[in-house]
This record gives C-alpha cells, sequence and structure tokens, in this order.
C-alpha cells in the first residue's frame, strides 16, 4: 500500500512539473514572442533534466526516466523556439 503511494506521488508529481513548461511553449509559439524569457534559464534546466535522465537510467528508476525526458524534450523545444524567434523581437 505504502509503495503504490509512493508511486502516486511520484507520477503526480512528475506530470505535473514536466507539463508546467506548456504553457510558455503555448504562448511563445502564438504570439512567437519570447524576448522576455530566459535562454540561460532555460539552458540550465535543460542541463538539469538531462542529468535527472541520466540518473534515472542508473537507479533504472523509470518515473524519473519517463518524466525527466519529457521535460528535456519540452524545454529543450522551448529553447529552440526562443533561438528561432528572438530575431523576430529586436
Amino acid at each position: 500500500m505504502l509503495m503504490e503511494i509512493e508511486q502516486i506521488l511520484g507520477y503526480a508529481a512528475g506530470t505535473l512539473t514536466t507539463l508546467a513548461v506548456l504553457p510558455q511553449i503555448i504562448k511563445s509559439w502564438k504570439t512567437k514572442k519570447v524576448m522576455d524569457v530566459s535562454p540561460l534559464m532555460f539552458s540550465i534546466l535543460i542541463l538539469g533534466v538531462g542529468l535527472w535522465t541520466v540518473y534515472g537510467f542508473v537507479k533504472m528508476d523509470l518515473p524519473i526516466i519517463i518524466f525527466n525526458g519529457i521535460s528535456f524534450l519540452l524545454n529543450g523545444s522551448m529553447l529552440i523556439l526562443m533561438l528561432f524567434y528572438q530575431a523576430d523581437d529586436k
């Protein structure tokens, strides 16, 4: 029973933190405006979730692998949008 609660908490936390970037991606995609978004912050975040993904593989922890892998892709997408649209903001 305790293990089930831990897994539910892990999956819930992973889902929420992974999806947190979606509103920013959607807004940037629609408006093509990224001037107020920090590329440095997203670069550090991408490095962090990338390392968490590697850590998940080392520990063979599926929730860590899944959610940080998805976060890596979503945050990487946001960084690409920033690089693509930053010229339009000037």
